[in-house]
């Protein structure tokens, strides 16, 4: 299983996670065209938190026993085969419990489908377009075991 590690002790709040992850979820997965012709635009799943010095991509960790999928009303957030947790926006109900109880606070509103919205670990690509665009390795892919750890 695969995990986004994060280390705030290289990021230098460059936002450049966010940028891609904008970019991996738009239509086009062109950086101009997703940021100047779409509509809506899309919505970053990672969020840089600033507490200057320090600074963090913070979303989505796919904990190995997510509060999240046990606390989802309608079965919308689930653990895929590879110990993702994924969001099926046609099951959520918009009840925000999966926000609540995330302690990373990495869930939030999708304003325009007032669905959850979270980290898909950029499942049609591959490797996570944040990790893969950071310049610094502020985030990195890293193997974990069956336990999370």
């Amino acid at each position: 299983m695969k995990r986004i590690q994060i280390n705030e002790d290289v990021c230098i709040g460059c936002r450049l996670c966010e940028v891609w992850c904008i970019v991996a979820h738009s239509k086009s997965k062109d950086i101009i065209k997703a940021f100047k012709q779409e509509k809506p635009r899309p919505i970053a799943m990672i969020r840089v938190q600033e507490d200057i010095p320090i600074s963090f991509g913070a979303q989505c960790r796919h904990c190995p026993e997510p509060i999240c999928v046990f606390s989802c009303i309608s079965g919308a957030l689930y653990i895929d085969e590879n110990g993702i947790v994924l969001h099926n926006s046609k099951k959520c109900v918009g009840c925000w419990t999966c926000i609540l109880v995330c302690p990373y606070g990495a869930i939030m509103r999708n304003e325009d489908e007032k669905t959850a919205l979270k980290c898909d670990f950029c499942m049609e690509q591959g490797t996570p377009s944040c990790v893969e665009h950071c310049p610094n390795e502020g985030l990195t892919l890293v193997e974990v075991s069956e336990n999370g750890f």
